[in-house]
């Protein structure tokens, strides 16, 4: 698990990494589930799955993820989050749309997941954010160094819609220079998003 600190914005951001993933599809029921749920049983299971759960193949930096963090905690300090919570702002900010059932399908949890990435901000430091996370999530807690291993470049490619981009063209062939240049773009395309909204 890595630990992200943003002072400016008062916030401290966990990220973990899990491949082999047993239970996506128990995840994805789970999420539904408690955003219907009254009361304390209603509380007590959001507190449970209090984080952005990240299809990790659609990921291919931790540049990438941490550029999605930075643009939600942004929202949120500027009042201006297009979804309901700093988590799901984090999925939106990931997806080239504004479309959030889009990115909800696109970047979120779903049955097929196998490589998970959980995101949990919080506005102090939390000592057991990583014991959460094993108490919810069936794999194996990886290195987020991980993260391009996991990816599915050819995914990426479509949803960015960057099969025609000419600086790929370029670099036809030589696969590591490829994936370079596919993570400057995603990365530049969710720095660049709040602005163009």
């Amino acid at each position: 698990m890595e630990t992200y600190r943003y002072p400016h914005f008062d916030a401290v951001v966990y990220a973990a990494k899990f491949k082999d993933v047993k239970n996506a599809e128990v995840l994805r029921s789970r999420i539904v589930k408690a955003a219907s749920l009254d009361g304390a049983e209603g509380e007590a299971e959001r507190d449970a799955i209090n984080f952005a759960f990240i299809e990790a193949k659609h990921i291919t930096s931790s540049l990438h993820l941490e550029t999605a963090i930075y643009q939600a905690l942004l929202s949120e300090s500027q009042g201006s989050l297009r979804t309901k919570t700093i988590h799901s702002e984090i999925i939106w900010a990931l997806n080239p749309t504004n479309n959030i059932s889009e990115a909800i399908k696109l970047f979120g949890v779903s049955s097929r997941t196998t490589d998970l990435i959980l995101v949990h901000a919080a506005t102090s430091n939390t000592c057991d954010v990583q014991q959460k996370m094993h108490n919810i999530v069936e794999g194996l807690l990886v290195p987020m160094s991980t993260i391009p291993d996991s990816t599915s470049w050819a995914d990426v490619k479509k949803h960015y819609k960057l099969n025609g981009e000419p600086a790929l063209k370029e670099v036809a062939g030589d696969s590591n220079r490829e994936r370079a240049v596919i993570d400057n773009i995603v990365v530049s395309t969710v720095a660049m998003k709040s602005v163009m909204t």
